[in-house]
């Protein structure tokens, strides 16, 4: 539907600026035609071709402005598309499987040890759509401006271990690592630094795999997390911290994800009056590094 907005939009701009080169060809012509018989007309014709041109740019100006508003309105439309149905397909995996999980147990006799193993796997699926719910609700938050930053001086560094612990458990296989100082203190929301981190590690294992290196790293007011997966295209780079964004087709893609975690990445680190900022990693991978302001 709103790409036949488009073409309409485009047919009747094309049209207008069309009758506008013709009228003004008819006056031009018809003032050649008068002016040796009064320079009264050739001067409200010259006036009339002025003002007509200040409006031909100003319809011109108004055409390219609801035409970028379109491409935005459509571009945020496929996002929605992508986000509910990567939603649709995240909130169900983990619910399938835990009920799997615990037919298993009910409907079999199993030894203790397997039985934890099932219990385990469904608390980890239960984690995963406890974090996916928060991002929805965080992401609901923020277009509301229903989000408090509460700062305080904190250590990073146990936040930065608490979280590689966290991970570790679902993802036994990566190799985590920490770059920083003894004692790396930051003044920030902890809840939302901590929501902040948790995004960029789950991001980094989303697309480096969960055999991926991940390294954690902070200096005096900046840290952030690097991994050597494929990194970001760079026809993506300026679109990454857009509401829903996800590279390519969300019928194709391998990648699990809703298209929030960077969005909420990059408003919490607004809200604390910071910046982050995307580069690639050496030799390869993605490395996100945010700047807090202490003020």
């Amino acid at each position: 539907m709103k790409g036949r907005t488009a073409v309409v939009l485009y047919v009747l701009s094309a049209y207008v600026i069309l009758q506008f080169i013709w009228w003004g060809y008819h006056i031009i012509d018809l003032t050649q035609e008068v002016s040796e018989k009064s320079n009264i007309v050739n001067n409200r014709v010259t006036m009339i071709l002025g003002e007509g041109a200040v409006f031909l740019l100003i319809l011109i100006a108004g055409i390219w402005y609801v035409r970028r508003s379109i491409i935005r309105d459509i571009k945020l439309s496929e996002r929605q598309s992508n986000f509910l149905l990567s939603v649709t397909h995240e909130l169900k995996t983990p619910l399938a499987s835990n009920k799997l999980y615990l037919q298993t147990i009910v409907k079999r006799e199993l030894e203790k040890e397997q039985r934890d193993q099932l219990l385990i796997k469904a608390i980890e699926e239960n984690d995963r759509l406890e974090r996916m719910i928060d991002n929805i609700l965080n992401a609901s938050r923020l277009e509301n401006k229903a989000l408090q930053v509460t700062k305080e001086t904190f250590e990073f560094n146990s936040l930065a271990t608490s979280s590689i612990d966290r991970f570790k458990q679902l993802a036994p296989k990566a190799d985590f690592k920490l770059e920083m100082a003894d004692k790396t203190s930051i003044k920030g929301d902890r809840l939302l630094i901590e929501t902040i981190l948790n995004n960029l590690i789950e991001n980094a294992l989303k697309y480096a795999g969960h055999s991926a290196k991940i390294t954690i790293f902070s200096s005096k007011g900046r840290f952030g997390v690097k991994d050597n997966g494929p990194g970001v295209p760079p026809k993506d780079q300026t679109e990454i911290f857009k509401k829903f964004y996800r590279s390519g087709s969300e019928d194709t893609r391998t990648q699990k994800g809703s298209g929030l975690g960077l969005y909420i990445v990059s408003k919490l680190v607004h809200l604390h009056g910071g910046t982050i900022e995307y580069s690639s990693n050496d030799p390869k991978g993605a490395c996100f590094t945010i700047a807090l302001n202490h003020d």
